[in-house]
């Protein structure tokens, strides 16, 4: 581990202000250096969801898959913009968690933190499905438990060694999603150069040649080819994509220099955005036109298939499956960040804040993922792993939207209440005030959109459950802590 001893001090009461020696032996190390930080940013920029849901977005979407990706890339690099100005403008913050409650009050704080952390959990536990279906893809006759508890128990002794060592551990699962996206693009481009012809289907008797033409889609209906409904119904997938990408600003407070680390990891958010997603799968329709996209099928699959390389499903397969089980490292590590962060301010039990030798919040790794093992029983209770991964992924997205939204509202009452720190910050959000409203405008359009499709309206019928649940949780808080005479 490095011999690194900057760590992070409690929020000052000032800006500026330094914690005591003693103090500062029981906090955080800032393990995590630049190449950690990059690549944690590009794993969270690159979810599961591209290469489990990218097929069912671009059946449902056609070529407007564009639009829908560079959209929701841009309001989320406004909110990462405005997490961004406000983790540096106090270097006390641990996480989004604490700007919160500084900004907004204790409630916030609680339900920012404890949602975030419920988030992961419900990812989690998709991403144990995903495991196994990958698994067991290779060996049937597998029980499908034991994939799912073993990368638990794997994620989990990895992660209580050292911060340094998620970091190695998101820096080779980012490396392997990158190296496959960038085979497919060259790969793709070799096939329109040599002018290949992917064998006849119903659409397309006489097969289709690759073309870049393919990508506007002209004999088919255009970029738009099932109208403003099937445009719609993109959102919901490809919004799942991004989860995860807050991961920069919760990871900043375990990194050596975030004053230069963070702008440079949130700054690269649009090219990622352009090169992971919207090139990725530019090059997926170049070569397949989306009338032939089978759903059912990852489609980075199929056009390595079709390439004639025999291994192409099992080497796609082995992707997948680092890339659900990079989704469910990052998971562990937050949650047990956030918990960290919670016990410390007293919203959650005190040993859940207590850290190992190697500074790592070891009890609250140990229960997040106590809590995400019951998710093994979503192999049992769903007609298939697709269902499960619809309601998940719902769930999680509208949590992940209160968030966010909770983010933004901090930032403007940041703006109004600290117009100093702003015009001293060096990492100014562009278009501040006005972005922030258009982010909040999008996140209530986002709602109303996931509310139009029959199954993720039930799953977005299930989360005001957790909100009360949280909400009366939060009030035995408060009577305790008067009870003991503290102050909320």
């Amino acid at each position: 581990m490095s011999t690194h001893t900057n760590i992070i001090p409690e929020p000052p009461a000032t800006p500026g202000a330094s914690p005591s020696a003693a103090d500062s032996s029981q906090k955080l190390e800032r393990g995590l250096g630049n190449r950690h930080l990059q690549m944690i940013a590009i794993g969270g920029a690159i979810g599961t969801g591209l290469f489990m849901g990218s097929g069912k977005t671009l059946s449902l979407s056609g070529p407007s898959i564009f639009f829908i990706y560079a959209i929701i890339g841009g309001f989320l690099y406004f909110v990462m913009r405005a997490m961004g100005e406000m983790l540096l403008s106090n270097l006390g913050y641990k996480s989004f968690r604490d700007i919160v409650e500084d900004m907004l009050g204790p409630w916030a704080g609680f339900f920012a933190g404890w949602t975030y952390w419920f988030c992961w959990v419900v990812i989690g536990m998709a991403d144990l499905v995903a495991v196994t279906s990958y698994v067991t893809w290779w060996w049937p006759a597998c029980p499908r438990f034991v994939p799912a508890l073993l990368m638990v128990l794997l994620l989990l002794g990895l992660n209580l060694v050292a911060v340094k060592l998620f970091g190695e551990i998101e820096f080779w699962f980012a490396l392997i999603k990158i190296v496959a996206i960038v085979a497919l693009i060259g790969t793709a481009l070799y096939m329109v150069v040599i002018g290949f012809t992917s064998p006849p289907s119903d659409n397309f008797p006489a097969g289709a040649q690759a073309s870049l033409v393919n990508i506007l889609n002209l004999d088919g209906g255009g970029m738009f080819p099932n109208g403003v409904t099937g445009f719609l119904a993109g959102f919901q997938i490809a919004f799942y994509a991004f989860l995860g990408i807050e991961l920069v600003g919760t990871a900043a407070a375990e990194t050596k220099d975030p004053q230069k680390t963070l702008p440079k990891a949130v700054n690269a958010i649009p090219i990622r955005v352009c090169l992971f997603y919207i090139c990725a799968l530019a090059a997926i329709l170049c070569v397949t036109p989306w009338k032939d996209i089978n759903p059912d099928i990852s489609p980075f699959v199929n056009m390595f298939s079709l390439t004639g390389l025999g291994i192409a499903a099992s080497v796609i397969n082995f992707v997948v499956l680092t890339s659900a089980a990079s989704s469910a490292n990052s998971g562990i590590y937050s949650n047990s960040r956030m918990l960290y962060g919670l016990a410390e301010s007293g919203k959650a039990p005190g040993g859940l804040g207590r850290l190992s030798a190697s500074k790592v919040p070891a009890n609250a790794l140990l229960f997040s993922c106590a809590c995400v093992i019951p998710g093994i029983g979503f192999l049992y209770a769903t007609d298939s792993i697709i269902e499960a991964f619809t309601y998940t992924t719902t769930v999680a997205s509208v949590l992940f939207v209160f968030v966010w939204t909770l983010i933004i509202i901090s930032y403007l009452v940041y703006r109004k209440r600290s117009p100093e720190l702003h015009q001293k910050s060096t990492y100014k959000m562009p278009l501040g005030i006005v972005m922030s409203w258009a982010v909040l405008v999008f996140f209530a359009a986002l709602l109303v959109i996931l509310a139009l499709d029959s199954q993720t309206l039930i799953a977005m019928a299930l989360t005001p459950i957790w909100f009360l649940i949280l909400g009366s949780c939060y009030f035995a808080h408060v009577r305790r802590a008067k009870a003991r005479g503290k102050v909320i």
